[in-house]
């Protein structure tokens, strides 16, 4: 091994090289065995996701515990307003239809998204489920 001036390395630089060679192999090596832990990324990528769905399903009962007060606040606020005549509307025995239709708004919101929440979840257990056992 010459350097660039055509002169010869000494024994310390030689061996200054070679311990940085190791350095940087062990590095690489360290990379590639992560990469190939497949049961190990797919135990992290799992984690991942249950804490994603714990945190939208603590989003979600917030949001329909807000929900649920608004619609109270509203209904309360409509009940002691008394009742307001709708304009070409026949009312069948409901006194104040818009909060029975907000209650069953918010309430076809929170199934919906509930059971959206479900599917994906599902579906991501299944995927993981065949990434680890192949």
């Amino acid at each position: 091994m010459t350097e660039a001036t055509g002169g010869a390395k000494g024994p310390d630089e030689l061996r200054q090289q070679i311990e940085r060679t190791r350095g940087e192999l062990g590095n690489t090596v360290e990379e590639l065995a992560g990469k190939a832990d497949v049961k190990g990324r797919a135990r992290a990528r799992a984690a991942d996701l249950r804490d994603k769905a714990g945190a939208m399903t603590v989003q979600l009962r917030s949001s329909a515990a807000q929900a649920g007060h608004t619609v109270h606040d509203k209904a309360t606020h409509v009940t002691h307003a008394g009742p307001r005549p709708v304009r070409g509307v026949v009312q069948a025995g409901v006194k104040h239809p818009k909060p029975v239709l907000v209650a069953g708004a918010a309430a076809g919101a929170v199934v919906v998204t509930v059971g959206v929440l479900r599917r994906r979840q599902q579906a991501a257990h299944g995927r993981l489920w065949h990434l680890v056992h192949r």
